[in-house]
């Protein structure tokens, strides 16, 4: 007989504390579109949808491939995940996974429509770019090769948080690309990375003994440790040389506000080991990379 599962269960697998960082991307793009003047509110929302699908189905994939593989085992030190602990089966999850592919992807279409409208040659390209979205949410940690396994989550992450993420979004308002973006489009990729590397960094230990080779597993603690102050200052960097590039007005370096919060973020990466220690700072990085947006796209606006 299978276990009742409660709502409470379900918004725990969706991981709701990533939400913030994969809308940062998304409106990374709108605050260059807008300031453009080429706002448009139905493809905002319907943009902030389907991250927010994908989103939520990366990590209910995350959640089953990592108890299959077995990075999510007894040793592992950090908040306790669905199909480990029980809470949800395998075969609940499973029918989660599905659902939310079939969301993301009707949701994508409309989004498609009302950017392109019967524009083929357009829609089929971003169509590409969606059905890849969704795939790399999937094999992250499920699948006979996950990358995730691999090492090469970070660099799914640069591409899908980053790069995609805001040119994409930005390509839906204007149908243009201007390439000057791709530096704030760096910025939100780093400090997405940033996440995923002091994730990785807390679960360093039992990703080792599951075969996870992560960055962190790669070379070490302390390395990764320099490597995530490396993400921190890249992505602020980036942010500077565009507004360099772009100046107007000193108000566009209000992004500079949320230093302080990076800083935080790099020292308790450095100083603080126990996984319940670190745990807290993966939703501090998410909620600071979508006030590093807010203030950003602010600035660009006043």
């Amino acid at each position: 007989m299978e276990q009742t599962t409660t709502l409470k269960d379900w918004l725990g697998a969706f991981r709701l504390r990533t939400l913030p960082l994969a809308l940062a991307s998304i409106g990374m793009g709108s605050f260059l579109a807008a300031s453009l003047h080429l706002f448009d509110l139905a493809i905002f929302i319907m943009s902030a949808l389907t991250t927010i699908f994908l989103q939520i189905l990366s990590n209910l994939a995350n959640d089953y491939g990592d108890a299959v593989n077995g990075a999510d085992n007894i040793g592992r030190r950090g908040p306790k995940r669905a199909v480990q602990s029980g809470s949800i089966s395998v075969k609940s999850i499973k029918r989660g996974i599905a659902f939310f592919i079939l969301l993301s992807f009707s949701s994508g279409l409309y989004l498609l429509y009302l950017a392109f409208g019967w524009n083929i040659q357009t829609f089929l390209f971003f169509l590409v770019l969606g059905c890849l979205a969704i795939v790399a949410a999937i094999s992250y940690t499920m699948g006979r090769k996950p990358y995730g396994y691999m090492g090469l989550g970070d660099v799914a992450v640069l591409i899908f948080f980053g790069i995609v993420g805001v040119i994409g979004t930005f390509y839906l308002y204007t149908r243009t690309i201007a390439w000057v973006y791709i530096l704030p489009a760096t910025s939100c990729g780093f400090f997405s990375m940033a996440v995923l590397n002091l994730n990785n960094i807390r679960d360093i230990e039992s990703d080792k003994i599951a075969g996870k080779m992560s960055i962190p597993v790669r070379i070490g603690r302390d390395r990764a440790v320099i490597y995530h102050w490396i993400l921190l200052s890249g992505g602020i960097i980036s942010a500077i040389i565009f507004t360099i590039i772009n100046f107007n007005s000193y108000f566009q370096l209000l992004f500079l506000i949320t230093l302080p919060l990076m800083f935080l973020n790099g020292k308790a990466v450095l100083q603080k080991e126990a996984a319940d220690q670190l745990d807290p700072y993966l939703r501090q990085m998410a909620i600071t990379t979508l006030l590093f947006v807010l203030f950003f796209g602010i600035g660009l606006l006043i």
